[in-house]
Formats: C-alpha cells, structure tokens, sequence
C-alpha cells in the first residue's frame, strides 16, 4: 500500500465485528438500534451495518441525513436541535424520508410547524447529566407544552424523549459509567412519568460507554450509540472496548528522529489527528504508537504517545527501545483519541486492503 501522507486505515474485520456485536446486544434486549453515523459518515461503512439488519439510523447534520438518504436510508433521526434557516432542507427530506427532529424550545417547535410542508417526528431533546444542551427533567411545564404542541400539529408527531449522556467520557471503568448510565436512566424515566407511560413516548438514549459496559439495556426502548463502530485510545482508556476492538488507526510518515529529547517528529499534526486528547498519569496523550505492518498493525507500544500537536507536526515520545527502530520516511500507526473528530478531518478512508473508501466530507 502506497502510503505518502496521513491516512485513516480501518480494518474491515474488526470494524464489521463491532456493528455485529452492538447489534445483537440491542436485539437481546429487545430494543431499536439506530446507530449514529456520524462516527464513520461512510455509506460503504453503512451498508455494512444494513447488513445486520439495521434499517434505522442517527445523523448529526440535515447534510449528512440528505448523504445517508440518498443512499436508500428512509427512516433518519437527526440528532441536533433543529436550525431554523435549514427549514428548506428539513422539507426536501420529509418528502423523502421518516424524518425525526429534535427541539427543546416551544418557540422553535410552533416556527416548524407554521413552515413545513411534509410531515415529520418530534424528539425532546432531554438533559440527562450532560449538561451540554437539553431541557432538565425539572423543566416539567416546558416538556410538557412541548409534547403537546406536537400532538396539535398536522405535520408533527410526538415520537419521545432523547438524550445523550457524554458525562460517560469523563470517568474511568464499568462502575462508573454504569452509575452515570443509571442516574441518566432515571431522570428519562422521570420525564416520561410525567409525560404518561404510553407506547407513544420512545425513551432513546445513545453514548458508546454506556452502550458498551451496561450488561442489560433495560428502561430505554432505542440506543444510538456511534463511536463503538471503530473506538479510539480514549474509549479504552475508559474501558469502554479491548484494543483489539480498535479498528481503525492513523499511518503517519517519520519525518525527523531527535533521540537526544526522547522524540520523533510525525507528518500528523492537528489537521489529521484532531486536537481532542485524554491524560494518562498526568500526561496529555493526542495518540499512541502502534507498528505498522503495510497490512495491519501491531499491540501499542508502551509509554510511546503523540504529546505535542501543530497543524502538520505530530511530536512522539518513546523509550529509546522505540526510537532506535524508526527513521524518516517509514510509516508507523496512530491509535487516535477521537475517531469520531480524526475521521471528520481525514476525509476518507483506505482498508487494510488498499482499498478506498467514501466519507462525506471528501465528497
């Protein structure tokens, strides 16, 4: 494989092995697995998980819904608040397409539904724990008015209540994240309470920690987990996944070797890589070393981590045991941080195989 400058390279095996297994957790449970693909944005990578019989899905852009549709996808939930100057779009696609949208304001809810053309779902978006965006289950009269202006609409149904519990990332171990897990459980449960224990109120939850660890799903009726479809350093780092799960890493090219200083100066800076990063014993780690073989890659290399990014310089720091193996010009592996962020900024992806595939960014 002719590799010149940073890749992303997945390993079709591992990463077909990760659906299949997510898959089958959710359908044990007897819940709806609408993955989001916001992770892989591929539609070769999504076919793969129609595949396992996944027929319903999660996107984190009308753009990316309109990608995904295009490609034979007919039952999209776009998981951001609705943004009032894409209204068009959000028309262009209910016509096409069962189309979920997610609000949690009354104002943004009754704008929609003066303007749309086709009909859509209606998610309110919760704040579980996270405390990024979402009504608290305390916002009671709020969630409540919003539910039933999506009952009133003649283009809106009110389908349930999402959330994402991205307060996961930050601890370490199945205790923990299965107590976040818990907490966020409760208060959805709470919600719904209020809301009237029928069919039609969907509880929908989705972060990989969660979706990964907890040994029964019990309490939500849908996941829509994403990043589990290749993991990354940080959701071992978690524990969310076993690094033989990792099915996806970055080939960067050697470009300088400073033995003096412990380190060697990579062609993967911020603009590849990203810039997302996690602290192992008091070190900021943007990646971590792996061999790599033209065909696959080895186990990670200890105490060999990327701890300085610019735009294009990727700094690693090695034991010397590591740095007497590498020269400028070979290639060596990245476990990323963030595949999610490091698939966004690479634009597509190689196979072990060679073989290229799609991302919607690189279109």
């Amino acid at each position: 494989m002719n590799i010149l400058r940073p890749a992303f390279i997945l390993d079709p095996a591992k990463v077909k092995d990760n659906i299949r297994m997510m898959a089958v957790k959710a359908k044990e449970s007897g819940i709806i697995f609408r993955p989001h693909f916001k992770t892989h944005q591929s539609r070769v990578i999504g076919r793969w998980f129609r595949n396992e019989g996944v027929a319903r899905i999660t996107v984190s852009s009308l753009t990316m819904a309109r990608y995904f549709a295009e490609d034979g996808w007919d039952d999209i939930t776009v998981a951001f608040p609705v943004n009032r100057p894409e209204v068009g779009l959000i028309n262009e696609l209910a016509s096409q397409i069962r189309l979920g949208l997610v609000v949690e304001d009354l104002a943004t809810l009754n704008e929609l539904k003066l303007r749309l053309a086709s009909p859509v779902d209606i998610y309110i978006k919760i704040d579980s724990g996270y405390h990024r965006t979402g009504l608290e289950p305390s916002d009671k009269e709020d969630i409540v008015s919003i539910r039933a202006a999506a009952d009133d609409g003649r283009l809106t149904t009110f389908r349930g209540i999402l959330t994402h519990a991205g307060n996961t990332y930050s601890v370490f171990g199945k205790a923990a994240v299965t107590e976040i897990a818990g907490k966020s459980m409760d208060a959805m449960l709470q919600v719904k309470s209020f809301l009237g224990e029928d069919q039609a109120c969907l509880v929908s939850v989705g972060d990989t920690p969660s979706c990964s660890l907890m040994d029964k799903l019990t309490g939500m009726d849908e996941i829509r987990p994403g990043n589990f479809v290749f993991y990354d350093l940080m959701q071992m780092n978690i524990g969310s996944c076993t690094f033989h799960q990792v099915a996806g890493i970055v080939v960067c090219p050697v470009v300088a070797v400073h033995p003096g200083r412990h380190q060697a100066v990579i062609y993967g800076g911020a603009v590849h890589l990203s810039k997302d990063r996690i602290s192992i014993e008091g070190k900021t780690i943007y990646g971590q070393m792996v061999e790599w073989y033209g065909t696959g890659w080895g186990e990670p290399e200890e105490n060999s981590f990327i701890v300085s990014l610019s735009q294009e310089h990727g700094i690693l720091e090695a034991p010397d045991r590591v740095l007497r193996r590498l020269s400028p010009g070979m290639l060596i592996g990245i476990i990323p941080v963030h595949s999610c962020l490091t698939a966004n900024v690479l634009r597509g992806y190689r196979l072990i195989s060679g073989e290229t595939i799609d991302h919607l960014e690189g279109i």
